[in-house]
């Protein structure tokens, strides 16, 4: 699942497309909620700063604190039993 290439805004700045950063925590749970393999993300020092993608990049001083808590959903919905709905 492309977390921060779903936070992409097209056209969203003149040179470049614009993001929605603030909401990669909330997308990433809603993924992993779905029991998906994988993840992908940018990150970087200063997305500010990022040649391309910035907009939509996690801080990396924030990537562990992401990556913990994706896996710990991933770890609670695989943990589940299947229902056998019929």
């Amino acid at each position: 699942f492309d977390v921060t290439h779903s936070l992409q805004i097209p056209g969203g700045r003149s040179d470049s497309a614009g993001g929605r950063r603030q909401a990669v925590s909330e997308l990433m749970l809603a993924g992993m909620s779905q029991g998906i393999g994988g993840l992908f993300l940018e990150s970087h020092p200063n997305p500010a700063e990022a040649k391309c993608d910035g907009p939509c990049a996690l801080p990396l001083d924030q990537l562990e604190a992401f990556l913990k808590q994706a896996k710990a959903m991933d770890d609670l919905v695989k943990g589940f039993q299947p229902l056998d709905v019929k």
